[in-house]
């Protein structure tokens, strides 16, 4: 549980809303996720932290290496800013950011695009013109398809060794392009909390579905290229990804920070060490208190386990009928008795990253201290 009342004592000349990260927390949480992994490196997922600093503090602790980038243009602002290892996690149509790539040889150097498709190489050429020769990783699809239903995110059109062999045999046949790698993302393991037995045998089934098939599809890769990297898994699936010795490394970040959304899983259990601050603004009822802000709703399907959570003090809980809302947030339970006018209550958001598009810094407690980072939309970047 996290140390609210250090955090209120600390904190209390701010001005809701703001956001806390507890250092000490986000250290547990990375040696955490080295031990799971077992030995093998662990990229950091910047989507899912979106603050230089603590990537940086990240990358700084044995076991992790490389970043995961969800958008090119922060790709090349990390590579510029000295991160020597960028995965792409998605395939890009940033024309200006791809022509950048291209006409330099550092860059090019440091960062790898995502493909699953012979028509964004296509894509790329018409838009470089030529240039530094471009690394490219193919992205596998890694769902489960059992008894007709599709069961994970839908990614890449690649799923057998044939089809990721033709694709990887016109990269090689480019001069234009360089092959170094390939990934597989679980979503329905990683993504999964483990809620039923239900949840479980699929998870369960998936793995070694995926683990059989990621085998063969990685042995056809290597028949045309030397792969460098074979990427798996995302922090709710580091063990299952680490145990194939297929995978060279795995993605983590949300558990470097502790959502909510990591809150039902067996085999771990991160620390909150991300949370935010909204004041109380209106007392509706003896039971209802209302605070300012705080209707940050996390992407994915629109359902209860994407609302933020009430986390300090205990008991509180959402209204029904309004959820967290875009000016008012209210909030209800026993102990929202003792709250007062001008009171903190403190929430925990769903997912990780996406909610530091709401702050420009965070408060990082260390210990007594309390300083502060900057986040990507505190340095005036908005990558999409």
């Amino acid at each position: 549980m996290a140390d609210f009342d250090r955090y209120t004592r600390l904190t209390a000349e701010l001005e809701p809303p703001y956001a806390v990260v507890d250092l000490a927390a986000f250290r547990r949480n990375a040696d955490d996720l080295v031990r799971r992994a077992a030995g093998t490196p662990i990229r950091v997922a910047s989507k899912s932290v979106r603050s230089r600093a603590l990537i940086k503090a990240a990358l700084d602790r044995p076991g992790f290496h490389g970043v995961m980038s969800y958008s090119l243009p922060e790709a090349i602002w990390l590579a510029q800013d000295g991160v020597d290892d960028i995965l792409m996690g998605y395939p890009t149509v940033h024309r200006a950011a791809l022509r950048e790539l291209a006409a330099d040889a550092e860059l090019a150097s440091r960062i790898t695009l995502m493909i699953d498709d012979f028509e964004q190489l296509a894509y790329i050429k018409s838009v470089t013109g030529g240039g530094e020769r471009i690394r490219v990783c193919l992205d596998v699809d890694a769902s489960l398809r059992i008894l007709g239903q599709h069961l994970g995110v839908r990614r890449s059109p690649l799923r057998t060794p044939e089809q990721a062999l033709e694709l990887a045999r016109r990269v090689v046949a480019d001069d234009a392009f360089e092959l170094v790698g390939v990934m597989f993302y679980e979503a329905q393991i990683a993504g999964l909390p483990d809620t039923s037995p239900a949840v479980r045998l699929v998870k369960k089934l998936s793995a070694r579905e995926l683990s059989d098939r990621r085998g063969l599809i990685v042995d056809a890769l290597k028949q045309v290229a030397p792969l460098r990297l074979v990427n798996s898994g995302g922090t709710g699936s580091l063990e299952i990804s680490s145990a194939d010795p297929s995978v060279t490394e795995v993605t983590a970040g949300s558990g470097l920070y502790g959502p909510t959304l990591f809150d039902k899983y067996d085999v771990f259990q991160p620390e909150h060490a991300v949370v935010y601050a909204l004041g109380v603004v209106r007392r509706p009822t003896s039971r209802i208190a209302t605070l300012f802000g705080g209707g940050y709703v996390a992407s994915g399907p629109a359902k209860k386990s994407r609302l933020p959570s009430p986390s300090w003090p205990l008991g509180l809980s959402l209204l029904g009928t309004e959820g967290a809302g875009e000016v008012q947030t209210p909030v209800v339970g026993e102990n929202a008795r003792g709250l007062r006018i001008g009171d903190r209550v403190w929430m925990r958001y769903a997912k990780a990253g996406e909610m530091l598009e709401r702050f420009d810094v965070l408060h990082a407690i260390d210990g007594n201290e309390l300083t502060e980072l900057v986040t990507y939309r505190g340095e005036g970047k908005n990558f999409g």
